[in-house]
């Protein structure tokens, strides 16, 4: 195994001469033990051999890094990045560090299936440049973490069918390298919400592609004060994006600003039928309550990033994306254990 180091950027390590298939971007705001569980997971990868690894962290010492736990994929990389405050800034600064023509994202609180990987590959490698997975629920016995898979990932939840989507799941998708590196310094505030990031490659003519033999399993949020808090800055988030984007004269705002109460009545309709979609009508009784909790917020934020713009909506959304062990019941604190 050969090493290279570049200077204030980390160390890579090297199985093979080749290229890799795909570079897999997971990053920790802390160490190691953060991610130690999904790295498990796509060790456990068909083709690990053909991963490429890159870990963005505050620091190479900090991380602590289990160096055994690395061995059999193609490569390794350690992207420093400082103090982690933004999700999005964190992965934009790997992306450029990576070698393989495509970069799948992974979270310290999803893990994927031994064939995710290869779906993956071989979905683009079928002229498809930006591919999703199919979520299942990692932690499935609250009604908190029904209602935020179905909000946040409810056309892709298992048993979806493999085609053209609408969206793909935030911070789980693949895309085709040169897509990423197309938005330039743009890149980070694209990924801020990664909704954003879609609507634009489908409105410039890429296919987004659901790979339905491609599963994941995701830990959602299950503690009513952090699922109403995530909702809020995730509402406000999408929505400050939205309209900095489209450059919204201020009437629209105004238009947004008062027609927010319709937002939640539209997307209780639309999730209802994706839950009957997926077979899981016989949750709705038990749902609805926790999917208001999060519509009702998640509109009231809609309404601020229309008003009043971004502040640091971004680092405190990031907050409860980076730390999931804070935000799931006590007893399901394991699930992130390796």
């Amino acid at each position: 195994m050969s090493l290279a180091t570049v200077p204030g950027m980390g160390e890579e390590r090297v199985n093979h001469s080749d290229s890799p298939d795909m570079s897999v971007v997971i990053v920790t705001p802390d160490n190691y033990q953060v991610i130690r569980k999904t790295i498990r997971h796509l060790r456990a990868q068909t083709i690990k051999d053909r991963l490429e690894i890159v870990i963005s962290a505050p620091s190479e010492k900090e991380l602590d890094l289990i160096e055994s736990d690395l061995e059999g994929f193609h490569s390794y990389k350690i992207v420093e990045v400082g103090e982690i405050r933004i999700l999005a800034n964190a992965k934009a600064a790997a992306i450029p560090r990576t070698s393989a023509p495509i970069v799948a994202f992974a979270e310290d609180h999803c893990f994927p299936e031994p064939d995710w990987a290869a779906a993956l590959i071989a979905a683009h490698r079928r002229g498809y440049p930006v591919v999703g997975p199919v979520m299942r629920n990692a932690n499935p016995a609250t009604s908190l973490s029904w209602a935020g898979l179905f909000l946040q990932s409810g056309c892709c939840l298992q048993p979806a069918l493999s085609g053209k989507c609408t969206t793909l799941p935030w911070h789980n998708t693949s895309y085709s390298r040169y897509l990423l590196l197309g938005y330039g310094s743009g890149l980070a505030v694209m990924l801020l919400a990664e909704g954003i990031l879609l609507d634009d490659l489908r409105a410039n003519g890429h296919e987004l592609h659901l790979e339905a033999t491609a599963t994941t399993n995701h830990v959602n949020i299950s503690i009513l004060s952090s699922f109403i808090r995530h909702a809020f800055w995730g509402g406000r988030l999408f929505a400050a994006l939205r309209a900095q984007k489209k450059d919204w004269s201020l009437l629209r705002r105004l238009a947004y600003i008062t027609g927010f109460p319709l937002i939640p009545v539209v997307r209780l309709y639309r999730t209802l039928r994706t839950v009957r979609q997926v077979g899981r009508t016989a949750l709705i009784p038990r749902v609805i309550p926790a999917i208001l909790a999060g519509l009702l917020p998640h509109a009231l934020g809609e309404a601020a990033g229309y008003a009043i713009g971004l502040g640091r909506t971004a680092e405190r959304y990031s907050y409860f994306e980076m730390n999931r062990h804070l935000h799931v019941t006590p007893c399901e604190r394991g699930l992130l254990i390796e």
